[in-house]
């Protein structure tokens, strides 16, 4: 089985077991609502990325273009040691001077 930094675990009511897949620096899921696919329109855009910067790995997970929350990992130590939710989403937020 393949290593991937991001990794998706998808539940549905129409599947048995839940379905997951993995992805190296970005995923991109697009929701739709409606009756059908020919008849359906666009409720979110989740975005999930994985970039390096200096002695981090940061992973950013967005909701149309918003980025929510941010974890910085260690590249060494593989720990993470910064979790950043958005200001307006969460009263209580856990802050780290990582820069």
């Amino acid at each position: 089985m393949k290593h991937y930094p991001i990794w998706i675990d998808v539940n549905a009511c129409i599947y048995k077991s839940s379905k997951s897949y993995g992805a190296r620096d970005t995923n991109e899921q697009t929701i739709y609502v409606g009756t059908s696919r020919s008849n359906s329109h666009e409720l979110v855009k989740i975005v999930t990325t994985k970039r390096e910067k200096g002695k981090y790995i940061v992973f950013k997970f967005s909701v149309d273009n918003k980025v929510i929350k941010t974890k910085y990992m260690d590249k060494k130590t593989k720990e993470i040691v910064a979790n950043h939710i958005a200001e307006e989403n969460i009263q209580n937020e856990e802050r780290a001077n990582v820069e």
